[in-house]
């Protein structure tokens, strides 16, 4: 049986929908490196609450009346994931199995995708957003970097792709 997958075309004329409808309402694009970072506040906070109060970047998130997970990126991100669950139950594509090449096993795909993720969070952290922020939304509001952002993560993607190929085909 074929796995069927929404056309793609489709997919981002709703995804450029869900754009417009963020400034529209939010007056603020996409992202979901500021819901990271409510994360990672709100972990800090809650071991070392003392930290969190005397130090300049935290402080300014937590306080008198102040809840980074109270964040409408949070919210953004939740529904994404919820979202996300949905789709795959629907379509009937929700399993647990961890798909990977037979050249490689479920713990090395494992590996290389959480160095993925943490190389791509520290990137979103150095270029101050993550490709929806950077890119996406820079592009929509016409800023310069934003297709530059988009023209190297795809650039680089390309670049890198023939060195891990193995991993997936």
């Amino acid at each position: 049986m074929k796995t069927k997958y929404m056309n793609p075309y489709l997919a981002g004329v709703l995804l450029g929908l869900v754009l417009l409808m963020a400034f529209f309402f939010s007056g603020r694009g996409l992202g979901a490196s500021g819901a990271m970072k409510s994360v990672m506040v709100t972990a800090v906070d809650v071991v070392a609450p003392e930290h969190t109060a005397n130090s300049d970047f935290y402080g300014k998130y937590v306080g008198e009346g102040k809840s980074p997970m109270k964040a409408w990126l949070v919210f953004e991100v939740l529904g994404v994931l919820v979202g996300g669950f949905l789709s795959g139950a629907l379509s009937g594509r929700l399993n647990w199995k961890i798909e990977h090449f037979p050249g490689i096993s479920s713990n090395r795909r494992l590996v290389f995708a959480a160095l993925g993720g943490i190389l791509f969070g520290f990137g979103a952290q150095l270029g101050r957003g993550c490709t929806s922020g950077s890119a996406l939304t820079g592009m929509a509001v016409l800023s310069v970097g934003g297709f530059v952002t988009m023209a190297a993560i795809f650039g680089t993607a390309f670049a890198l792709a023939y060195f891990f190929r193995k991993n997936w085909i």
